[in-house]
């Protein structure tokens, strides 16, 4: 840029003054070294040095540096304030400063103005006054906060200095940075056109104020020296130089024109403006080197114009904005780039070529936009220069044919051409599916319309098919004719009937089959001689008969059918359905129709002849029915032409031959039928009835008013038959809601098995009666023989099944009230005797007082023995038993079980008080007057006897529950032991969530995890220790990590500690203080402490004199502060302080004296004024003395301790200065004295001097400093070895260890590493191994907390395994008491068998019911049932886990239990030979009753079988000790297996004795040996289970044991640590 003064050119300088040319007096003020004081100023000429030196024109301001520059100034009108001076620029400036320098005063008050439009508007730069509140009010002094405020500044105006002085006024303060300096904001602060000066107020000595003439006045005016205006021609970077506007052409020298000679491209006066065709880009302010020049418009040598568009520019991201204007060449775009609509760019030539544009060839027509076409290439988008853009349906290189399926080009039609419409189902696939001229469309063979889209007439479904629709195809029955729905192929359905083919009846109605018409002849009128005979169904077979049965039709006689029920007149076949009984041909059966009038003509049947209604026939043996049948053939779906025999059939009548549908309508037992036959018949049925026919299924003997389409039968109830379900089936009776009855006519009682259809009556024979006709008599029984009651005279009746009296009479019982009553004794048998006299037990059974269940008489000596009831004893029972209380001996007192809760034993007299009941020696670990609470330290239920022993952890419990570690109460309920704060658990084991130590014995505390510095709120349940995040560390994660200090919200810092003289590599959390080891202090534990001596970290204590030295100089050191503390504290009070009670006391006799003075001075005599004046001077100059006196005193103390602190001061120095040689000494070496490290610094020192003394002496030799070097090389070298282990001689880029002064890339320090041997890596790898160390503590805590909750886990399993066995034991209680039970009843039934067996009323029909009652029972005993239980045990097993060794072995108890079925058969046929009748049937009742105990038992033990599989999961980690009871298991298993052979057995030989019965067998003489040997077996296996029960309770009682001892361990080891 251009900078220089903006000089010489006079006519543009003016000022506005009163008569600026004429002549004025000057008087010089304050030049006191003139002589001449006043002179006459004439500015009508300029100034000249010798003609006209008194001229002071404005153009004198013009800086000329000349020599007489002081005899060159311009001066004001004399006295005038108010004056302007204004510069004029011929165009627009940069201004940069203003430097005015004044002759006279500088102005009072003046600012400067600029215009940047030529003087149209005027903005204030700054003012400038002495006063610039009262000059310029409101305007703020400053200082500046932004670069363009204004202010007014005084710093200008003052009075001095008198001449020669300056105003300086900057556009831009040097105290603000500017960040743009071509902002908008700046530039307008740079740029002006016109400069002005007001002068407002002139500077005065103050005699204008007393004088105001003007001659005083006139002493004051302005007068300036020179007028510095700096700046450039402003070009904004654009022009090196500027030259004269346009009609400027005088030359003035150093004149600065405001002309611009632009470059970059740009114009303009101050080259604001691109050039013509330089418009690309916009028009910016050169900056520093960036030019910013124009750039030339690219318009492709298509146009000469352009202009600049932002829009345009910033949407190609700020790099082109120039557009091109007034194309030519048939060129459009913003560079000319395009061609214009209806031409396009030729591909081969260049696009600057003036014919590179040609015009369009398309149809106008056919084409869009009238012909328009693609004006370049451009593949991406799909664009190909000259190719026409056709309209939507047309095609073509020029647009000017029809798309395929469209027609009729016109210009007018938006598309172009027509849509032929043609429907894509209705025409053929591929090629145009229409013609092009006339639109009409292609169509398939069954598709019709011009546009394809209609069916043929019958047909439905215009698709995708070949032939474009499909037939109706309606069903010729169901529909009423062959049309249908062309959308949907719906045809016109008969009523009821539905389907698209109208091929369905509706719900609730059927289509009937060809044997529809069946009349039965059971419903005819019967000839004579004719009887109906009922047939009952057989429950698996399929009636060969319709109806209830037949009529029996004798020869000669005849049946007569009224049928009135023909639903259509045409042919129809009668067919007979009948059995014949005998197997010879019925040689002639006349059938005969009779009609009820003559036939019209006109119908169907118009041609039948008389002969036709009698027809002579031979019925065959084999067929039969009577049933009226349609001609099928001659019906109209069937026929095609011709009439009667001659009719001509169609394909679907072989179709009806082809799958034989009219043989098996014939028939009565019918095989399933082909759909083929079904959709044939359903035609046939509705074309008969022109409709479906209603099922009407009766509401009572059918389950639903909807009956099967085919053939309308209906779903009847039980014993209901008929179509429409509305009879029962013959046998059965009361037709109901609920169907049929059977009758059930006992086969030996009635003469057959049908009954009454209402009241079930059967046809009883003579003597028997009841519906069923199965009882007889009153007072007989044995139906079918009846017999006489045999009730020895103590009953009028008996059971009419098995004879046995009902109701005996005396006190008797028995099936022949044989035996006296419970309670009695005696012989009630007829013919005795004797009779049932009360049981004295003790007072009899009427008595109230009887506690005997029976009793009898001893035959020798004639005493009656008691049976005592359960809980009495004695001759007469009347005492309690053990176990029992209450008062037998008073009437209406009993005995009662004491109520112990089956906690005590009872066979102990003295485990309960026999008269109160209160419990006296409670078992099981229970207490309470009923033994109902479990003792004090255990738990649970004591009426289950399940009292377990407390299990507490005593450091949880709370220590009044405990006795000691072992014995701790617990909640009797649950065995909740009463917890410490925060401890949870049943055993108080654990602490409670987010807290820990247990151990403390006071009960848990709280984690404190920091929530913003760790994971979680829990924390290691025995060392505290909460999970931190990384960079935190400390136990609540509130401190810095592991080996760091500091606070972890500011920094934390590595601790920074001395490992050789340190107790733990932790510092201070805090502070960062290391923990130092005895003998060693500092930061860092590196140096030895006060009172120890040697070179750390071998520190020494010193000799005991130390210590009394030590001793000395810290009560000096005590005595030092003291004085310290007392001279500071003179310094704060002054020496007055002190005796500021004595200065008190002098002013209080002051104030005395003033007060005696001022209230009678008259009235005492002068004599004790006087004296009071004298004892007043007195007393001030003795205590002024004594002032003195102390203030000495102190000076000599202060001084003294200015000594003293002296003294201490310089031994603390002393100290300070010894303990930081002591601090160089340590850290210059850490080994002893001749280390390395010294004898390095001795060979430096060595080289120094050498290097020193080859400068003073420049001719020595250079092999000093060589050698010098060797040396310090050579100990550096050992040194780098023992450091960071560099070999000698080797660089920082060979080694791998580094060195000294190595360093890596990245600047950090490189010695050591992984591989060497120095001392930096041997520290790296102790700290590494500290880490590790560190680590492996924190992982055995984690597995220490692992163990405690894998122990706490393995507890509740314990106590898991603990309750399973309970629970196993109380259910094996339980099936051995079920067990208990099942042999008393066994026993039972077997001696009612021996009584039954003994008797003499025992005949053959009573064995035989009995026979057929054990055979009738449901058990267990075929092999096929065996095989079926074993596999249903088989698959609950397996549903288990862990139990295939079970099944292995139970493989094998199942092939022993076969070996035992075939010995069983071995035996079987043996013992047949040596058994009797009698004997045989014993056996029997014994055996099946057994059976029943044993089944009972099998079926316990499968139930037991699956409680304990489910427990063996539980209990598989005590395998071993439950071995025997899986052992147990399988025994039971096997002996169930071995009884329900026995059974199998029991079954057999009672059919054997059923057979017996009728052929006697000729052993019947031979004794009962078996009966006794099976006795014998069941009380061997009785045995056996005792035994085992026995071994299941020594098993409980073993695990409890265990499970008590692993509890305690787990008390034990849940709190280690």
């Amino acid at each position: 840029s251009l900078e220089c003064d903006i000089d010489g050119k006079y006519s543009y300088l003016q000022e506005t003054t009163i008569a600026p040319r004429i002549k004025s007096v000057m008087l010089i003020i304050l030049l006191f070294q003139e002589d001449k004081k006043c002179f006459i100023c004439d500015s009508e000429d300029p100034f000249h040095d010798s003609l006209n030196p008194d001229s002071h024109r404005i153009e004198n301001v013009v800086t000329t540096f000349a020599p007489n520059r002081l005899k060159l100034w311009w001066q004001s009108e004399n006295g005038l304030e108010n004056v302007t001076i204004q510069l004029n620029l011929e165009a627009e400036f940069h201004f940069t400063h203003l430097i005015m320098t004044f002759k006279t005063f500088r102005p009072a008050a003046m600012l400067i103005e600029r215009s940047s439009d030529f003087g149209k508007t005027w903005q204030v730069y700054r003012y400038f006054a002495y006063d610039c509140e009262s000059s310029f009010p409101g305007i703020s002094t400053g200082p500046m906060k932004k670069v363009d405020d204004i202010i007014c500044d005084s710093r200008y105006s003052d009075i001095e200095p008198s001449t020669e002085g300056e105003v300086i006024y900057r556009v831009l303060d040097p105290a603000f940075r500017i960040e743009d300096p071509y902002s908008p904001r700046i530039q307008s602060m740079y740029a002006i056109t016109n400069l002005r000066v007001k002068f407002i107020k002139l500077h005065t000595l103050g005699d204008n104020l007393l004088d105001s003439r003007m001659e005083i006045r006139e002493k004051y005016y302005y007068a300036i020296y020179d007028m510095v205006v700096r700046g450039n021609c402003f070009c904004y970077g654009h022009a090196s130089e500027c030259a004269p506007v346009d009609g400027f052409n005088e030359e003035v020298e150093g004149m600065v024109h405001g002309h611009c000679m632009c470059r970059h491209n740009t114009k303009g006066l101050n080259c604001e403006q691109c050039l013509d065709f330089y418009h690309d880009l916009p028009w910016r302010p050169a900056e520093g080197r960036n030019s910013n020049a124009c750039k030339k418009c690219n318009c492709n040598g298509h146009s000469s114009q352009c202009h600049f568009d932002m829009a345009v520019y910033m949407t190609t991201g700020n790099t082109s904005g120039g557009v091109c204007d007034d194309c030519q060449h048939n060129t459009v775009g913003r560079n000319c780039e395009q061609c214009k609509p209806f031409y396009f760019q030729h591909p081969e030539r260049d696009l600057r070529d003036p014919d590179v544009c040609e015009p369009c060839n398309c149809d106008p027509a056919g084409s869009q936009n009238g012909g328009i076409c693609d004006r370049y290439t451009d593949f991406s988008t799909g664009l190909i220069a000259g190719q026409c853009r056709c309209k939507l349906f047309v095609e073509g290189e020029r647009c000017d044919l029809c798309k395929e399926g469209f027609y009729g080009l016109s210009a007018d039609d938006p598309a172009g051409c027509q849509s032929c419409a043609c429907n894509p189902l209705g025409t053929h696939p591929g090629g145009n599916p229409c013609d092009s001229e006339t639109g009409n469309c292609y169509c398939k063979r069954l598709v019709t319309g011009k546009q394809c889209d209609h069916c043929l007439p019958e047909h439905w479904g215009l698709s995708n098919d070949m032939d474009g629709c499909r037939p109706c195809d309606c069903d010729q029955g169901g529909a009423l004719n062959n049309n249908c729905s062309s959308q949907s192929g719906q045809c016109e359905c008969r009523p009821h009937m539905f389907g698209r083919q109208c091929n369905q009846v509706e719900p609730g109605y059927y289509f009937i089959s060809l044997d529809h018409y069946i009349y039965e002849a059971e419903e005819a009128s019967l000839g004579p001689g004719v009887n109906i005979v009922e047939r009952q169904y057989t429950p698996d077979r399929t009636p060969s008969w319709t109806g209830i049965g037949f009529v029996r039709v004798p020869e000669g006689a005849y049946l007569e059918f009224y049928i009135d029920n023909i639903p259509y007149s045409m042919e129809y076949d009668i067919l007979v359905r009948y059995e014949p009984q005998l197997p010879d041909q019925w040689e002639k059966a006349v059938i005969s129709v009779s009609r009820p009038g003559k036939i019209p003509t006109g119908s169907r049947c118009g041609n039948t002849v008389p002969d036709d209604d009698n027809q002579v026939v031979s019925l065959s043996p084999g067929s039969r029915s009577l049933v009226l049948m349609p001609y099928c053939k001659s019906l109209d779906i069937f026929t095609v032409g011709g009439s009667g025999e001659d009719v001509v059939t169609n394909s679907a009548w072989e179709t009806f031959q082809r799958y034989r549908c009219l043989e098996n309508s014939r028939s009565v037992v019918k095989t399933p039928m082909t759909d083929v036959c079904k959709n044939i018949i359903f035609s046939i049925s509705a074309l008969l009835h022109e409709t479906a026919l209603s099922c009407q299924c009766d509401p009572q003997g059918s389950l639903s008013s909807v009956c099967d389409p085919s053939g309308g039968q209906c779903q009847c109830r039980p014993n209901v038959v008929g179509r429409q379900c509305d009879r029962c089936a013959p046998g059965t009776f009361s037709f109901g809601p609920s169907g049929c009855r059977p009758c059930e006519c006992h086969a030996r009682g009635s003469y057959n098995a049908f009954c009454d259809a209402e009241t079930g009556q059967c046809h009883c024979f003579p003597g028997v009666y009841g519906r069923q006709c199965d009882r007889c008599l009153p007072g007989f029984w044995g139906f079918p023989s009846c017999q006489p009651c045999h009730c020895n005279g103590h009953a009028d009746d008996c059971s009419p099944y098995t004879g046995e009296c009902l109701s005996c009479r005396d006190h008797t019982t028995g099936n022949n009230c044989e035996r006296c009553q419970a309670g009695y004794y005696g012989d009630p048998i007829l013919g005795s005797g004797d009779h049932c006299r009360p049981c004295p037990c003790p007072d009899g059974p009427e008595s109230g007082r009887q506690f005997a269940s029976g009793c009898y008489q001893d035959p020798v000596t004639l005493q009656v023995v008691c049976v005592c009831s359960v809980g009495y004893i004695g001759s007469r029972c009347d005492e309690c038993a053990s176990g029992f209380f209450g008062s037998p001996d008073e009437v209406g007192g009993a005995c009662q079980p004491c109520q112990c809760n089956n906690n005590i034993d009872t066979t102990d007299p003295e485990a309960c008080d026999k008269k109160t009941g209160t419990c006296m020696k409670c078992l099981y670990h229970t207490e309470g007057e009923n033994c109902h609470l479990c003792k004090q330290g255990y738990y649970g239920s004591a009426v289950q006897q399940d009292c377990r022993k407390c299990v507490c952890n005593y450091l949880g419990t709370i220590r009044e529950d405990c006795e000691d570690s072992e014995n701790c109460r617990c909640e009797a309920a649950t065995g909740q032991c009463r917890c410490l704060p925060n401890v949870v658990g049943q055993t108080c084991d654990r602490c409670a969530p987010h807290t820990w130590r247990l151990a403390s014995g006071a009960g848990c505390e709280q984690c404190g995890c920091d929530p913003a510095r760790s994971l979680g709120p829990a924390c290691n349940e025995f060392t505290g220790q909460c999970q931190c995040m990384p960079g935190f560390g400390g136990r609540t994660c509130q401190e810095c990590q592991e080996l760091f200090w500091g606070d972890p919200d500011v920094e934390c810092q590595a601790c920074d500690c001395n490992p050789r003289g340190i107790q733990t590599p932790q510092c201070d959390r805090a502070t960062g203080q290391c923990i130092c080891n005895e003998g060693v202090e500092g930061p860092r534990c590196d140096k030895c402490s006060r009172g120890y001596s040697g070179f750390f970290p071998d520190c020494v204590p010193c000799h005991q004199c130390f210590a009394l030295w030590d001793v000395i100089i810290s009560e000096l050191a005590n005595r030092t502060q003291q004085f310290l503390d007392r001279a500071n504290a003179l310094k704060i009070t002054g020496v007055t302080g002190p005796y500021q009670q004595t200065l008190n006391t002098l002013e209080e006799k002051l104030s005395e004296i003033k007060t005696i003075i001022a209230q009678n001075p008259a009235a005492e005599p002068l004599k004790n004024i006087g004296n009071l004046f004298e004892e007043a001077d007195n007393s001030t100059d003795t205590d002024l003395s004594a002032l003195e006196t102390d203030a000495k005193s102190l000076d000599h103390i202060s001084q003294q301790l200015h000594l003293i602190s002296a003294g201490a001061l310089d031994s603390i120095t002393k100290y300070f200065q010894m303990s930081l040689e002591a601090e160089e000494r340590v850290n210059a070496s850490t080994v002893h004295p001749g280390s390395t490290v010294e004898l390095s610094a001795q060979t430096r020192q060595e080289v120094e001097d050498l290097i020193n003394e080859k400068e003073q002496c420049p001719t020595a030799s250079p092999s000093l400093l060589s050698n010098g070097n060797k040396a310090v090389t050579a100990s550096l070298s050992n040194m780098s070895l023992q450091t960071c282990g560099t070999p000698a001689g080797a660089s920082c880029a060979e080694s791998e260890c580094g060195g000294l002064n190595c360093r890596t890339d990245d600047g950090r320090k490189k010695c050591g590493g992984p591989g060497c041997e120095g001392l930096v890596t041997v520290a790296h790898n102790a700290w590494q191994k500290a880490m590790d160390f560190d680590r492996d503590i924190l992982s055995a805590l984690a597995e220490v907390e692992q163990l405690s909750r894998m122990v706490s886990e393995a507890k509740q399993r314990a106590d898991e395994a603990k309750q399973n066995a309970q629970a196993v034991l109380l259910k094996t209680n339980a099936t051995k008491e079920q067990v208990d039970r099942s042999n008393e009843d066994l026993r039972n039934l077997i001696k009612q068998i021996r009584d039954f067996l003994m008797q003499d009323s025992a005949d053959l029909d009573s064995i035989e019911a009995v026979a057929n009652e054990v055979l009738n029972m449901d058990m267990p005993s075929t092999p096929q049932q065996l095989q079926a239980l074993t596999e249903d045990i088989r698959e609950r097993v397996e549903s288990l886990s862990d139990v295939e060794v079970i099944l292995q072995q139970s493989a094998g108890d199942i092939a022993r239990a076969e070996m035992l079925l075939e010995e069983a058969k071995k035996a079987r046929y043996a013992t047949l030979f040596c058994m009797s009748f009698d004997q045989g049937l014993s056996r029997m009742f014994s055996i099946e009753s057994e059976n029943a105990a044993s089944e009972e038992t099998l079926n316990n033990a499968t139930l037991r079988l699956f409680e304990l599989e489910k427990s063996v999961e539980d209990l598989k980690q005590k395998a071993a000790t439950n071995s025997e009871t899986v052992d147990n298991i399988e025994e039971k298993i096997v002996t169930a297996k071995r009884n329900a052979e026995e059974v199998k057995k029991v079954r057999n030989l009672g059919k054997m004795l059923r057979e017996s019965q009728q052929n006697p067998d000729p052993f019947a003489a031979f004794p009962l040996p078996l009966l006794t040997d099976l006795e014998n077996t069941y009380e061997n296996n009785q045995k056996v289970l005792e035994d085992k029960a026995k071994q299941l309770v020594e098993l409980e009682e073993t695990v409890r044991s265990l499970l008590q001892t692993i509890s305690q361990k787990v008390a034990v080891y849940s709190t280690c640590l």
